[in-house]
């Protein structure tokens, strides 16, 4: 397989489950005609002959991670103004908008665009085509994984042949899937708290509407799947780049754990260093230079890159991912972007901007703003010269050079996204270490955040703090600074009590310039009107 896995995959050789779940349901609806063998041959049997056929399919249900259009989308769900525009179909460009546009840290500047207006103003209603889009995108990646998870059983793997290692192989695939599905549960438990639920033990014929899951529950599924999977996996830093492995699993878990209060009324602190320390003892080291991380050769930094999604120039074609994130802040000239201009979209609040004492960058590398023709001060919220943009989404390597699989028209991203590194698992021990879990010490602690200061200053201890100056405010502004544009941010807000209340306010939050408190039922997205409509076994979220 090559660098970026969605290379094995062409939509043209697979169209996937959504294509075997129509040939099941037409077999099961024509009770008079089920001797007929469907029209389409692409049948499940065919897909999942072989050991090749399995690893293709694999690749599709990663490659939903990155890839849009018909073949990819189930775009039949997606909210047609989002398939007006392709690039907005694409999972982490819807997903990274929830979590960044609802914040301090961004801005878009086009409020006709669908779906953008009321986002940063924390003021959107369930009808909003970016809320309804991410959560039937979550579902088609469930989809995908389930069908695979069903395909991939002993008893399967069995009746097509395929035994030994094809098998063994196999076998970690499915585990791989389940992990992708427990991920994209824990995306819809955090956004949305009580959704629908499907495994692949549903069945796809059934008259019976998927039951609704509350949250505590769900939280429940995902770390069960989770911790059922852990020794299936991949160990560390040994399956393929872009694959999930172990520590994959050990990173969702301290994240998981991390907001388990959120989710369940009830702090699991200890776990979150449990898990935490399992990543950090496994190998893993900080990457050298901050400003590697989001690059366009950043596939170089599996030092310190636990799981990505990766994106290729040339094979993974969209307006979305980290296309999206090198072409749309405001006014970055292209030059410095290494794509052919800006989109004149994404700005930062200045209440993010100045977490920074210097903006320049000169003395905190990760104070990569662009500030030219921009005002620091955001006085209109529709207007991209207002608030100052970034560049840390640069489609060029470390060394200058243009872009590994530059297309010709420097449209699209070689940029692939970290959904995991070691720097986020520092502070994740950090933060569960003040909170009061055990496993853990508030010297090694502040271990890990000089650590990333120390890296962040380029090796100068200068920016390094003492015990007494680690906090909780303190943590959360430095999981600003280090993780800021990386779609942590509004769940980070919510878990301080800084989201919707008036403990801290941001530029336009509320729709008021200053910023002024919300309604906590903001705290999570609408479920979509149409599932509802369609589902009676789902309760609106409260407040919609």
């Amino acid at each position: 397989m090559n660098r970026n896995i969605n290379k094995s995959y062409t939509p043209y050789r697979l169209r996937g489950t959504r294509a075997l779940a129509l040939v099941v349901l037409i077999l099961l609806s024509a009770c008079n005609k089920l001797d007929l063998a469907p029209t389409n041959d692409l049948t499940a049997e065919k897909v999942y002959s072989t050991p090749l056929g399995y690893k293709q399919a694999l690749a599709k249900v990663y490659g939903a991670f990155a890839l849009t259009g018909n073949a990819t989308t189930g775009q039949q769900d997606i909210p047609v103004e989002i398939i007006k525009d392709e690039g907005n179909s694409d999972f982490l460009r819807l997903y990274w908008n929830l979590q960044e546009l609802t914040t301090d840290e961004a801005a878009w500047s086009w409020q006709n665009d669908a779906g953008i207006q009321g986002l940063h103003e924390l003021s959107w209603s369930s009808i909003n085509s970016i809320i309804n889009g991410l959560y039937y995108r979550s579902y088609f990646q469930i989809t995908l994984c389930n069908d695979f998870i069903r395909q991939s059983t002993d008893d399967n793997i069995s009746k097509r042949g395929i035994s030994g290692a094809d098998a063994d192989n196999i076998r970690k695939y499915r585990a791989e899937a389940r992990f992708i599905r427990a991920y994209q549960y824990w995306v819809l438990m955090d956004l949305y708290g009580n959704p629908a639920f499907a495994t692949e033990d549903t069945q796809i014929a059934s008259k019976d509407f998927p039951k609704r899951i509350v949250r505590a529950e769900l939280f429940k599924y995902i770390e069960s799947e989770l911790l059922a999977i852990e020794n299936e996996l991949a160990a560390p830093k040994s399956n393929e780049y872009g694959r999930a492995d172990r520590a994959a699993a050990w990173a969702l878990l301290s994240r998981l754990y991390l907001n388990a209060s959120i989710y369940t009324g009830t702090a699991k602190y200890t776990e979150a260093i449990t898990y935490s320390n399992k990543i950090i003892n496994a190998g893993y080291t900080l990457h050298g230079k901050y400003r590697d991380l989001t690059i366009a050769d950043n596939h170089l930094n599996t030092d310190e890159f636990i799981l990505t999604i990766n994106y290729d120039g040339t094979s993974t074609q969209n307006f979305g991912g980290t296309t999206y994130l090198m072409h749309g802040p405001a006014n970055v000239p292209a030059d410095v972007s290494g794509s052919n201009g800006d989109w004149g979209g994404l700005r930062c609040t200045q209440q993010f901007v100045n977490l920074f004492a210097d903006k320049t960058g000169n003395t905190d590398s990760r104070a990569q703003f662009y500030m030219a023709g921009q005002n620091l001060e955001m006085n209109e919220l529709y207007v991209e010269t207002e608030g100052y943009s970034t560049t840390k989404y640069r489609n060029k390597t470390r060394t200058g050079a243009a872009a590994p699989n530059q297309d010709a028209a420097k449209d699209f991203s070689d940029i692939d996204f970290p959904l995991f590194r070691l720097g986020e698992v520092y502070l994740n021990y950090a933060e569960a270490v003040l909170r009061g879990g055990s496993g853990g010490d508030t010297g090694t602690a502040l271990r890990y955040i000089n650590a990333l200061r120390t890296r962040a200053y380029n090796g100068n201890t200068s920016g390094n703090i003492s015990l007494s100056a680690l906090n909780l405010d303190f943590m959360l502004d430095e999981r600003g600074r280090e993780l800021y544009y990386e779609a942590v941010r509004r769940t980070d807000l919510i878990r301080f009590g800084k989201f919707t209340t008036g403990v801290y306010l941001w530029a336009w939050k509320g729709g008021v310039k200053a910023g002024t408190a919300v309604a906590d039922k903001y705290n999570l997205f609408p479920l979509p009107p149409t599932d509802l409509s369609a589902n009676p076994n789902l309760i609106q979220n409260p407040g919609y």
